[in-house]
């Protein structure tokens, strides 16, 4: 029996080029793997695919029109937001695009590091020659919080550099590349030594506001941090305050709680702070990433493969 699949949107937007390529290769895959494309209340669809961030509610209305669904693919790598539909169905498997859009965010997340380590805050503000100083990243001890595909790909890049690299993760396996791999429990007593910090860990109820201000009193007075993960990850009050009594050098912000970060929000006012509007991933620069995921498993899907050996596997129980 020919599978049914449900795309979500039913329509891509037509403003935005991108968006609608993406949606056309995916129709075009499918088909060509000869796959049935319907309409979400078809009600004998098997797999549903989104190829951009939507409502929650709209994946939920299609997977109680359809029932018969065991596969739903996600566009992003944080899903957070869709865990509370996700775990109305159990019998559904989830795949995300976690680890497909690393290489973007990663190097987003060295651009602020590097920019930081040579005060481009100030000098991009300055009006006249100034001091000379800045730091660089030879010789210097990163702390990576998340092992994942960003994770890994920070780990890449900044070993190009003569780092000493420490990653904080949620088990003790070694990751390939860095110099020590900790778990959570010890991030405390790697920080004092630190002088970068990046986060990049995914945004579960075990990682909200891990970073403190128990965190930054703890941090080197000399030390830049650089969030790339999710704004909840951090105490906005208590980052403000050490940037403000300069318990940290400076930060580099892609991301923020909350956000967007309101007009007239002190950061915005922060002299040693670089923010940019989740930026690090957009659409242009991920579109093919997360359309290369779906068509791989769109492969693995005609080729009879069961979704629990999909790629990008959402896990229920840690949120990711």
């Amino acid at each position: 029996m020919t599978q049914k699949l449900v795309i979500l949107p039913v329509q891509a937007d037509r403003d935005n080029t991108a968006f609608e390529n993406a949606h056309a290769t995916t129709v075009a895959t499918a088909e060509a793997n000869g796959f049935s494309i319907v309409d979400p209340d078809d009600g004998e669809a098997t797999a549903i695919i989104v190829v951009r961030m939507l409502d929650s509610t709209i994946i939920d209305e299609t997977l109680a029109a359809n029932p018969g669904v065991s596969w739903v693919q996600l566009p992003f790598a944080g899903v957070e937001s869709f865990l509370p539909v996700a775990r109305k169905y159990p019998d559904v498997t989830f795949t995300s695009a976690k680890g497909t859009f690393a290489p973007p965010v990663a190097e987003h997340a060295l651009t602020l590091t590097l920019a930081l380590l040579r005060h481009l805050p100030e000098r991009i503000r300055a009006t006249s020659w100034g001091a000379s100083y800045g730091t660089t990243l030879n010789g210097a001890k990163v702390v990576i919080v998340g092992a994942g595909g960003i994770g890994e790909e920070l780990v890449r890049l900044f070993s190009t550099w003569d780092t000493e690299i420490t990653v904080v993760r949620r088990r003790a396996d070694p990751l390939p590349g860095a110099d020590r791999t900790i778990t959570s429990d010890q991030l405390d007593d790697v920080l004092p030594q630190a002088d970068v910090v990046v986060l990049a860990a995914a945004a579960t109820p075990d990682t909200a506001r891990m970073f403190g201000a128990e965190q930054f009193e703890l941090m080197n007075d000399q030390a830049v941090f650089v969030n790339i993960a999710r704004g909840t990850l951090v105490d906005t009050d208590a980052l403000v305050e050490a940037l403000a009594k300069r318990k940290i050098r400076s930060a580099g912000l892609d991301v923020t709680d909350p956000e967007p970060l309101p007009d007239g929000h002190p950061l915005w006012d922060e002299p040693n702070c670089i923010i940019t509007p989740h930026t690090a991933d957009t659409p242009p620069m991920v579109i093919q990433l997360l359309d290369e995921r779906i068509v791989r498993n769109l492969d693995r899907l005609a080729q009879g493969t069961t979704p629990d050996k999909f790629e990008g596997l959402v896990d229920m129980q840690v949120g990711y």
